[in-house]
């Protein structure tokens, strides 16, 4: 037994989200006394492969072919349930996000494997094997129970954080038999957002919330977030009412972050909102209110109007860039 996870790579690069869920597939590793093989689609180096096993990966399947240069459901599941196949592992671990959504299932069925998505932890029992995800829009939690012999995972993004674990990891080489005809999607062009920082992947962000009055005061969020190459993002109520894109908008009905600094200007601290964002490492909160619930989660905080402590705040660190 083993237990497999889906490591996507960007140009040849892992992000935080690889990491994340070796991570979590290494933490059940050591409770199952199994091991964890790393699968990679896609031209990636030897050195990168290896940085999977800083976190856990005993073992690192490496999948080069040219038709697998861009993502296509079809295949990349059939790839990925052969190598499953092969290193006879019970549990699949994929990432909550797009490509995670589209390819788990087909593996799902390709395996016959039960299949939970959304996970937040790992198994709370693994006889029977018991997980937990949110439900009710993130209002509760629901314990899911998988069956079948065979399981598939998707974990939520920055719902479990990175643990450093190094192993002396192997990579071996999977080449599949793999036909053009079996290539249902021709992608003609590849259009990406360059020059912003993603959120999930932000060390840092620097949030909004209904405090900042209307979506023309955003100005100096945004100024801030460049000078300190953060990522903006902001509470439920300010994409609601449409300050600001619903991808922005951070918590348990939104994103799930987990940044180093979260810098926070004119939010309450609902708690759904705390709930998505309670992994920061530090927390820093400004509101007008003294007992809004934001202040019991922030590590520091300043009482006052979000509209003059913005600029002040970027004059300071534009002093100190100078300097």
């Amino acid at each position: 037994m083993s237990i497999l996870v889906y490591t996507e790579n960007w140009e040849g690069k892992f992000k935080k989200l690889s990491f994340e869920l070796v991570s979590y597939a290494n933490e059940m590793a050591k409770q199952l006394n199994t091991e964890v093989v790393a699968i990679s689609i896609g031209n990636v180096e030897e050195a990168e492969l290896k940085a999977l096993s800083d976190y856990g990966a005993s073992k690192i399947v490496s999948v080069k072919n040219d038709l697998l240069v861009n993502l296509a459901n079809q295949p990349y599941a059939k790839v990925i349930a052969e190598v499953a196949q092969k290193e006879n592992a019970d549990i699949i671990v994929f990432a909550h996000n797009n490509s995670g959504k589209a390819i788990a299932p087909r593996v799902s069925v390709k395996l016959k494997a039960g299949l939970v998505s959304g996970v937040s932890e790992t198994p709370s029992n693994y006889s029977p094997f018991t997980v937990k995800k949110k439900a009710f829009t993130g209002k509760a939690f629901a314990d899911i129970v998988i069956k079948t012999d065979k399981k598939i995972i998707t974990l939520a993004q920055n719902s479990f954080g990175i643990m450093e674990d190094v192993k002396d990891a192997s990579i071996e080489s999977f080449n599949p038999s793999l036909d053009a005809s079996e290539f249902k999607t021709e992608v003609k062009e590849v259009n990406k957002i360059t020059g912003k920082v993603l959120l999930n992947d932000a060390e840092i962000v620097i949030s909004g919330g209904r405090g900042m009055k209307s979506p023309e005061n955003w100005g100096p969020i945004e100024e801030l977030a460049e000078l300190l190459g953060a990522a903006t993002a902001c509470s439920r109520p300010v994409s609601d009412e449409n300050w600001r894109p619903h991808s922005e908008h951070v918590g348990q009905t939104g994103k799930i972050i987990a940044p180093n600094l979260y810098l926070t200007f004119g939010i309450s601290g609902a708690i759904q909102h705390l709930g998505g964002v309670s992994s920061s490492k530090v927390i820093v909160a400004v509101n007008t209110d003294k007992d809004a619930p934001i202040f019991e989660a922030a590590d520091y905080g300043i009482i006052g109007d979000a509209q003059k402590v913005l600029p002040e705040m970027i004059e300071a660190i534009k002093a100190v860039k100078t300097e």
